[in-house]
């Protein structure tokens, strides 16, 4: 599907409105990139109100599969959508809507054609919930405007129950202005917008967090703000003339115009200013915009204006501050309060846990907890001093829980992820094997701004991302995926493109070079011996060498192995392939007699 992405995106650019994009969203080719895309997702293991997740997918053949949803499609009625609340860090729960699996799939075989067609309009220092974009690189943008531009006013403003208020009629209008002219496409969002929710009824507004499609709907929706800040400053035509010695110049002509630069993840935004009347102006500003414009109010409590020489703004769990750094200010950043206090309650969770059960799994567990919140906050500033502070904090409930079952100490003979990311310097308990992370032991990440020529949907784009694929092995991938095979699973046939790609079209017993008519797909662990279609047990393998793993015949064994010229470390893996087979091993000093 690259090609019609990037083709999309292109014509998106251009202006260009699009009257057929139903035939793209329920091509075979999308829906079982849709399939594949879902089952990498966590997500696909939680039930929907129908009570199946992918593992009842991955039983149907691809054929089937595609078939289920063209025909859904042809008159679609979502089913109801699981309601799950979700507890938010102020202790106020937040609402999931959670649709069943195959309507997450039908969504997710929308959002992959609108979503290069959004990506085209989307503003720029827009973050969240776009691919390649991360909170870090919303951080390293704030850091940027305070350190550089040496703006320290900064408007929060909050959007009162975002998810929950948005409006369907306006949302599918803001489709259309994208270029989205598509009527059945239209209808079908409509009513995934409307889908039943369990015992709470119809929605007459909002879109469910949850669903696949909510994410790139919500940014379509505050697009509309993004535009509109942007244009108020950021985009203004120069309109005033200079000159200079280098040359003429033109530059804004700055008499009634708002400075401000906004920065946006998701519902979270903010808008920095060079002083505190202008801050005042875009505060009302965007409120009036957001009520008269999106149908939308904000939390009076939570919105306010920041001067950043004096107190600190959070944004997205971090602080911001501008402190004094010689003849300038600075950003300074680190770990708000209340997030601070979530993790040391976690961190306590973790080692209570290995105090009760001091087993590897656990011990990997607080590792894997320790590691995660050290990358994330890492692009703080000064995330070491909170760290420190947080690690003397639990430190005496550590030592106190784990001394009975653990060995503390410097650690000897580390892993190397271990020896990667902590010094051996700092003392640390030793789990049943496993050295845990300090939690103290963190040092600063620079934070690096988002690189705008990066993109999932333009050639250049690519090419930076990612090495090209050799272009006769995308051409072997593109036969594999048309190839059909009615009698195995769409798990089966997804996982045989996905380790053919992963070993670059080589057999993975010879390493030679395979084309689509070579390829066998071989199980591991047998099927009739409790083998599955999961990616771990197929190996790609050439035709000839998958049916010697199978042969019975011991002298036609030794004869093609012989043919094949297979040198003894070929011998000795398709013994351990035979073996798991039940078969006997082939001697070679049969075959290079």
């Amino acid at each position: 599907m690259t090609e019609t992405f990037t083709d999309l995106h292109e014509r998106a650019r251009n202006i260009e409105s699009f009257d057929h994009l139903y035939e793209i969203i329920t091509s075979r080719e999308n829906i079982l990139l849709a399939y594949r895309t879902m089952k990498s997702n966590k997500g696909s293991k939680t039930p929907g109100t129908d009570g199946k997740t992918i593992k009842d997918i991955k039983k149907l053949s691809e054929n089937e599969l595609v078939k289920i949803i063209q025909s859904k499609l042809k008159n679609y009625h979502p089913k109801k959508v699981r309601r799950k609340w979700i507890e938010k860090e102020n202790g106020k729960f937040r609402p999931l809507g959670i649709p069943c699996i195959l309507d997450r799939i039908i969504q997710q075989c929308f959002k992959q054609v609108l979503e290069p067609i959004a990506e085209a309009h989307f503003y720029k220092h827009s973050y969240g919930f776009r691919p390649l974009r991360s909170t870090h690189h919303a951080m390293a943008r704030v850091q940027f405007l305070i350190n550089q531009s040496q703006l320290h006013y900064v408007v929060d403003v909050d959007i009162k129950g975002f998810f929950d208020n948005v409006n369907h009629s306006l949302l599918i209008k803001q489709l259309w202005n994208l270029g989205i002219h598509d009527r059945k496409v239209l209808a079908c969002i409509s009513k995934m917008l409307k889908a039943e929710i369990d015992k709470e009824g119809i929605p007459s507004k909002g879109v469910p967090q949850g669903g696949i499609l909510s994410t790139i709907l919500s940014n379509v929706v505050l697009n509309d703000l993004d535009k509109w800040v942007s244009e108020q400053w950021e985009f203004f035509p120069l309109t005033k003339h200079y000159k200079t010695r280098e040359g003429e110049l033109y530059a804004k002509k700055r008499t009634n115009l708002k400075e401000g630069y906004l920065v946006r993840y998701a519902d979270d935004f903010k808008i920095f200013c060079r002083d505190g009347k202008t801050a005042q102006k875009w505060y009302h500003a965007v409120r009036l915009y957001l009520k008269e414009r999106l149908k939308l109010d904000i939390s009076p409590e939570k919105s306010q204006i920041v001067n950043l020489r004096k107190r600190k703004s959070e944004f997205l769990g971090f602080t911001i501050w501008a402190k004094i750094k010689g003849k300038k200010r600075v950003a300074h950043t680190g770990i708000k309060r209340k997030k601070r206090e979530k993790l040391k309650e976690q961190a306590k969770i973790h080692i209570q846990r290995m105090k009760d059960s001091p087993t590897i799994q656990n011990a990997l567990r607080f590792n894997s907890f320790v590691l995660g919140i050290h990358n994330y906050f890492n692009r703080a500033t000064h995330v070491n001093p909170e760290f420190s502070r947080l690690a003397y904090e639990i430190k005496a409930f550590l030592y106190n829980r784990l001394r009975s079952v653990g060995k503390y100490g410097h650690p000897i003979n580390p892993n190397s992820t271990y020896k990667k990311f902590y010094s051996i310097r700092v003392k640390t308990f030793k789990i049943a094997t496993v050295h845990l992370f300090p939690i103290g032991n963190v040092k600063t990440v620079n934070a690096m701004n988002f690189s705008p020529t990066l993109s999932l949907f333009t050639e250049e784009g690519r090419k930076k991302i990612y090495d090209k694929l050799k272009p006769d092995i995308e051409t072997e991938i593109s036969v594999l995926m048309k190839a059909t095979l009615p009698d195995r699973t769409v798990e089966y046939l997804d996982n045989r493109i996905s380790r053919f790609s992963m070993k670059m079209g080589k057999c993975e017993i010879t390493g030679w070079d395979l084309t689509a008519h070579d390829v066998h797909c071989h199980h591991y662990v047998p099927k009739h011996l409790g083998g599955t279609d999961q990616f771990n047990n197929l190996r790609i393998l050439h035709k000839d060498i998958h049916r010697l793993i199978h042969r019975k015949d011991y002298e036609m064994i030794v004869s093609e192995t012989q043919k094949f010229n297979l040198d003894n470390s070929m011998i000795k893996k398709l013994n351990f392939y035979r073996m798991e087979c039940g078969l006997e091993k082939v001697e070679t000093s049969h075959v290079n007699k």
